[in-house]
């Protein structure tokens, strides 16, 4: 996406806000540990649809809608509301969020339909197409083969550690491959990316709130959240190599379990060993 769209962003790991400068949050609330204003203040504004736990951020501005599948619908409204033609750059990088972010959700509210059949008027259909079937790195084959013979199966539940993790998208990508197995309700995934450990976490309609689950998951070891059916987490500094330790694999699988309300158990391979072996 940011290839063919060449949005006008500066991406950067540590943020300094200067006095008198306005910050807004998007797609995160100020208690929230994914984004990097820290200790420099509260932002100016919160514009975010995840639901908040507690009160409402005190912010001067503030726009929560939980009811709507992505942060870029609302940035679509307040296009819309003032007569803004977003381009077509503009107009298909909001498209393909709010798809993005509706995968594994039950469904588009009124808003989304709405959102979405604006800006087709003005996004490129054929960069989109581009976009959701982007060129995929070799290490991402050799990443996906190790999912699948070291996820493990517990019920209706599975847990998968990624011996290794070229970047965190497959980690998300594997939470959704393992969440359309049918008869697995509840999934996560972990891997190390940068010395942290990141989380996905999937959970079917009716089968548990996938951000409560990783939250509870993580409890005093890291944060997590997101929606009903999908999820994350991240525990950080936990690793110098590409593998999370032993220890803590254990400690995240007999809390994986507990919240999930399975008995402890010998997990049994999604992949059974002898075939993986038969079939070198």
């Amino acid at each position: 996406m940011v290839e063919l769209l060449e949005p006008p962003l500066e991406l950067v790991d540590q943020i300094e806000v200067p006095e008198g400068t306005a910050t807004v949050l998007v797609d995160a609330g100020p208690q929230a540990a994914n984004h990097l204003l820290g200790d420099a203040g509260n932002p100016t504004a919160v514009i975010d649809h995840h639901q908040h736990e507690g009160r409402r951020p005190r912010v001067p501005f503030c726009d929560i809608r939980p009811k709507v599948v992505a942060s870029a619908t609302i940035a679509a409204h307040y296009l819309r509301e003032q007569h803004m033609d977003p381009g077509p750059a503009l107009a298909t990088a909001l498209t393909y969020a709010i798809r993005t972010d509706a995968t594994g959700l039950r469904g588009f509210s009124i808003a989304d339909h709405r959102a979405m059949r604006w800006l087709s008027l003005c996004a490129d259909h054929q960069k989109l197409t581009d976009i959701e079937n982007a060129p995929l790195q070799p290490d991402y084959y050799a990443d996906l083969l190790l999912a699948m013979q070291n996820t493990f199966v517990y019920d209706d539940a599975a847990l998968c550690f990624l011996p290794r993790a070229g970047g965190s998208e497959i980690i998300a990508e594997v939470a959704d491959l393992l969440i359309r197995h049918r008869d697995l309700t509840r999934v996560m995934v972990g891997g190390v990316v940068g010395g942290d450990l990141l989380v996905s976490v999937r959970a079917k309609a009716g089968s548990g709130d996938a951000s409560d689950l990783v939250a509870k998951s993580l409890k005093g070891l890291g944060h997590g959240g997101g929606h009903r059916q999908r999820a994350g987490g991240k525990v950080s500094n936990i690793a110098r190599g590409e593998r999370v330790s032993e220890d803590l694999q254990s400690e995240l699988r007999n809390r994986w379990l507990g919240v999930c309300g399975v008995d402890a158990q010998r997990g049994s391979r999604l992949v059974p060993k002898r075939e993986i072996l038969e079939n070198l």
